[in-house]
């Protein structure tokens, strides 16, 4: 099996553990479930709920507790996406390879499933205390979650990104958005795996030390991707970061220095991980996987 074979299996696996989670598509209020639905289901990798389940079992947790807070960071992640792709953002037709949901639903449907799905996100992330008796772990799993998806997180990536678009950003203001927009998900994801498991402070840190440098590799391929890759194996448009002025580490140093950053990166992150694998490394596999990735 190859690795990408690997990672769809084991996203298929983590489907199954996270879509029997969203609300029944009944009521009145039924279109909000439907729009809810239809982005959640569009596919996918599951990178961010992968990423929290490795950690989880590399501290050698074992229970169902993560399994909550799994669907938690992929409701997050996909309402992100959701308010990205809205005409008031990047204003794009295509995720994953389907129509927006502001496309099929219209604008004020989108926004609101959006919001839905993070209201949501911290609903299903309260059930995992039902699975527990270390309820100082899963608390830790809240905050961490809360301050990740929020103001000193990926939201305020947003707003700096929304705010500088179409002007000339230094490296410093790149690395800044990067850092709060895409990598602090990731970071919630293997900090939330470690802080479930019961590792302590000082682990938990250093996972959110490593989780950075793969978030921020992660974007910077995005970028270089948006640059070179193939429109139909990303299933959404390329060229979006020039046709919305955005400055992008890719635009500052050009594709060849932007691949060997994200090189850089990586191997930084999978020394740093060494000290805490045990047997099973797919981690590290899962790591290369996302930075040679071509959609």
């Amino acid at each position: 099996m190859t690795m990408r074979e690997e990672v769809a299996a084991r996203a298929k696996a983590i489907d199954e553990i996270i879509m029997p989670m969203m609300p029944d598509i009944v009521g009145p209020q039924k279109t909000i479930y439907e729009v809810m639905e239809y982005t959640m289901s569009a596919g996918g990798k599951r990178i961010r709920p992968m990423l929290m389940q490795e950690t989880y079992k590399m501290f050698g947790g074992k229970s169902k507790v993560v399994e909550p807070f799994m669907a938690a960071i992929e409701m997050i992640h996909t309402y992100s996406l959701m308010h990205d792709d809205l005409p008031c953002m990047d204003n794009d037709d295509y995720r994953r390879g389907k129509k927006t949901a502001h496309v099929v639903y219209g604008e004020a449907m989108a926004l609101l499933a959006g919001d839905a799905l993070l209201n949501y996100a911290f609903e299903t992330a309260s059930n995992a205390f039902d699975y527990t008796d270390h309820l100082e772990d899963a608390a830790r799993a809240m905050k961490i979650l809360g301050q990740k998806a929020g103001v000193f997180g990926m939201i305020g990536g947003q707003v700096v990104d929304v705010e500088m678009e179409g002007k000339a950003l230094t490296m410093e203001e790149v690395e800044f958005i990067h850092r709060k927009k895409t990598s602090s998900l990731i970071e919630a994801s293997m900090m939330i795996g470690a802080a479930l498991a019961g590792a302590g402070k000082g682990e938990v840190q250093m996972m959110k030390r490593i989780s950075r440098k793969i978030g921020i590799a992660f974007q910077i391929q995005d970028d270089i991707l948006d640059v070179i890759g193939n429109e139909e194996e990303l299933g959404k448009p390329v060229g979006s970061d020039e046709k919305n002025e955005k400055t992008t580490y890719v635009s500052l140093v050009g594709v060849e220095k932007a691949q060997e950053e994200v090189k850089k990166l990586c191997e930084e992150a999978k020394q740093q991980l060494e000290l805490f694998i045990g047997e099973d490394d797919f981690i590290m596999d899962l790591i290369t996987y996302l930075i040679d990735r071509q959609n």
